[in-house]
């Protein structure tokens, strides 16, 4: 099952996509399916099968969802980066992304003005598909009701610019998300996972979800100690070495190049790079 969230009319539904692509059955109103994620999941959609071509694809995140990003997971990643001498931390470095830099494959990424052009960052998301307090890892991994593949785009520039993150992170439409697939189809992210990225079919990163430092039911306990986790909620889980700007010489994103995360179990993420384009033109 691989779940998407379609906009009919300017109402936002969950549905079930074929696998050719080519048809979506709904399956639940964005906020019915959040209410109970678990049930939809486990039983076969019943509503409307209604070609692609006549909806848009959108993530079927809730417009007040958190989407809470793990940094430096993998030690790879940590060494090719300016935290290479650093002594590894006890907890996670986390930082947040807006709903409205989310999107789907297939959409357009620009670049924005100030930059020189864009970092991929291939990864896994986990969907929270129940209430978290003071939970435990086992609870809290038991609560993820699903995976994505996920591009952490990535500003360097504005990134660069202070010690927090968050500017780098939020650019337009820099956040690209895959169909989400049941974590009972997924399985434990422990026994490992391949990630790769592509930029126009050559691979820039290559690693598995066995090599994560802080796990997914960990860092959500973790969370949950000081705010309460939401269903719909979602956890990005950090990307593997092989980023643009730590290569000799640097390379980043520029229009009209493909980027592709490929993640085993959850498919590929195509996107395109385009230039930024002003409001209001065409």
């Amino acid at each position: 099952m691989r779940i998407v969230g379609v906009d009919r009319d300017g109402g936002v539904e969950v549905a079930s996509l074929a696998e050719d692509g080519e048809t979506a059955t709904v399956i639940a109103g964005l906020e019915e399916f959040w209410c109970d994620a678990g049930g939809f999941l486990a039983r076969p959609p019943a509503g409307a099968t209604v070609p692609v071509s006549e909806m848009r694809l959108v993530p079927p995140v809730l417009p007040g969802a958190r989407v809470i990003c793990i940094g430096l997971n993998y030690l790879k990643h940590v060494a090719e980066g300016s935290y290479r001498d650093a002594e590894l931390p006890e907890y996670p470095t986390l930082f947040a992304r807006w709903t409205q830099s989310l999107t789907v494959g297939g959409a357009e990424i620009p670049v924005p003005s100030s930059e020189e052009g864009l970092d991929w960052e291939g990864e896994v998301v986990a969907w929270v598909g129940r209430t978290l307090a003071d939970a435990g890892p086992d609870e809290a991994l038991a609560a993820v009701a699903g995976y994505s593949t996920f591009n952490d785009v990535t500003a360097r520039r504005a990134q660069k610019l202070t010690s927090q993150w968050i500017l780098g992170k939020n650019a337009d439409s820099s956040g690209p998300l895959g169909p989400m697939v049941p974590a009972a189809e997924v399985g434990d992210l422990r026994d490992g996972l391949r990630v790769r990225t592509r930029v126009n079919g050559e691979t820039v990163q290559d690693g598995s979800t066995s090599e994560m430092v802080y796990t997914v039911g960990d860092t959500l306990a973790h969370i949950s100690r000081t705010f309460t986790i939401r269903p719909g909620d979602l956890l990005a889980t950090g990307t593997p070495s092989g980023v643009g700007y730590a290569r000799t010489p640097r390379w980043l994103l520029q229009p009209g190049d493909v980027v592709e995360v490929e993640v085993d179990r959850l498919g590929v993420l195509r996107n395109t790079i385009v230039s930024r384009r002003s409001p209001g033109t065409a």
